[in-house]
């Protein structure tokens, strides 16, 4: 079982504090950090968030939210085993081109580091804020997929499709991992779901209820087999957020259902002490699991 700092960007949001919570997760343990993203978050928000009863972000327009491939580079040399991802990256936001190229860059200085979760946004004031159509933002973002490993494939790569088309190109410098980047799928719902089987190397749920999670894990295992993939190929990265009341049962439940990274919120690590607890956390639940797995 391997563990993940998740959100680690919204809680080590200067430049000391980034540092110091990707050397801690580093010695106690963990496999990889993992940065979320919000371009911009606009005053007024109708659209429901998808992971509260309330539709509410718990978040306000001053809450810091760094880039996340940015804070992964200024991290990624201060901790040289960690894996570098994102959780989730908005995918049908960025022109897939110029993101390629990031992450290859990323890729290339940390070693072959780089994981990508992504999503396709559940924000629609922050599209329209950029100025990307909201509408088939599903398809966009399935399209950006196969652009992305298309320029990760080699040299004099071409791509002909409904949202991006262009001629034979190279971006360099090219990932160590190639068109093998793992990809993550983020949500909840059965078009996310689909998508994972179809599209990822892993899926990433918002649930953390072990009921709920075993059902969206079966789920996404028949998706898999409708269309005769290995559900065992889509490997599962669970949230860990109720299970802090009792970190040892949620663990071994989160074993039984066959979770093969379990990502810890950072945000329970924030505040007064918090670096303290994230140790403490580690070396009694991370190193504990990690050397036995």
């Amino acid at each position: 079982m391997k563990f993940g700092l998740a959100f680690a960007s919204s809680v080590g949001t200067d430049p000391g504090s980034a540092i110091e919570i990707a050397r801690i997760a580093e010695a106690v343990g963990f496999e990889s950090v993992w940065g979320g993203e919000h371009v911009v978050m606009p005053s007024t928000i109708e659209s429901a968030y998808p992971y509260t009863s309330d539709g509410k972000i718990p978040a306000t327009p001053d809450t810091p939210i760094p880039d996340p491939l940015i804070w992964l580079a200024y991290v990624a040399a201060a901790a040289p085993t960690l894996r570098l991802g994102t959780c989730i990256l908005i995918l049908p936001q960025r022109n897939p081109l110029v993101l390629a190229k990031e992450l290859a860059t990323l890729d290339h200085l940390s070693g072959g580091r780089v994981e990508l979760g992504i999503g396709v946004g559940w924000l629609q004031e922050e599209f329209e804020a950029l100025g990307v159509p909201w509408e088939r933002r599903g398809k966009r973002n399935d399209e950006y997929v196969e652009v992305l490993r298309t320029i990760w494939s080699g040299s004099h790569v071409e791509f002909h499709g409904e949202f991006v088309d262009f001629e034979p190109l190279t971006s360099t410098p090219q990932p160590p991992q190639g068109s093998a980047i793992p990809i993550l799928v983020g949500g909840d719902t059965p078009v996310a779901m689909r998508r994972a089987a179809r599209l990822a190397d892993g899926y990433f749920p918002g649930e953390s209820d072990a009921g709920r999670l075993g059902e969206l894990i079966a789920t996404l295992r028949s998706a898999c087999e409708a269309i005769d993939r290995d559900p065992d190929s889509v490997e599962i990265n669970a949230m860990f957020g109720q299970h802090m009341r009792d970190p040892a049962a949620g663990l071994e439940k989160l074993r039984e259902l066959g979770v093969g990274r379990v990502m810890v919120p950072a945000f329970v690590f924030a505040g007064d002490g918090g670096l303290d607890r994230l140790r403490q956390f580690g070396e009694s639940h991370v190193l504990a699991n990690t050397s036995t797995s």
